[in-house]
């Protein structure tokens, strides 16, 4: 279903993906929007080992495209390095595909608004978010179920 990557020299290892999905602090996330368009939209994310999750309102653009079309398209890129002596960035790329479900289980939307703070903020602020926005009922968790992963090293020049 799945196509395997044509340039596979430059392919990166699963374990390689993973590091990106842990460490990077933002992605795209793709998917079917209005009147056949595609709409992506840089977003916040952490990786649990199996599934990626994301926070957000619980109406707007975004929620209208997935409720018609839960399959995902989710790009990932770390900072780039450069090789001594050679011209143009390389970057490590993660590309996923799967599924989006909406997460409505009390425990588990304060469980990930928790890890996701403390991703991002300080740890003094996690709990006086997760308790502003995830236990009033404010928030919505998104759950995505990588379907097929694939990562990849580039040169920009």
């Amino acid at each position: 279903m799945f196509r395997t990557m044509r340039r596979f020299r430059q392919q990166i290892t699963e374990e390689e993906c993973e590091t990106i999905l842990r460490e990077e602090p933002r992605g795209v996330l793709s998917m079917y929007g209005e009147d056949g368009y595609p709409y992506a939209i840089p977003i916040n994310f952490i990786y649990d080992g199996r599934k990626i999750y994301f926070h957000c309102a619980k109406e707007g653009h975004k929620i209208d495209a997935l409720k018609k079309d839960n399959r995902v398209s989710f790009c990932v890129y770390d900072k780039g390095y450069l090789k001594e002596g050679k011209v143009g960035l390389n970057i490590n790329s993660v590309v996923i595909f799967g599924k989006i479900r909406f997460i409505d289980d009390r425990e588990t939307v304060i469980r990930e608004t928790r890890a996701l703070g403390m991703k991002y903020l300080p740890e003094d602020l996690v709990e006086k978010d997760v308790k502003k926005y995830a236990e009033t009922g404010r928030l919505q968790i998104l759950e995505l179920t990588i379907d097929h992963m694939t990562g990849k090293l580039v040169n920009e020049s």
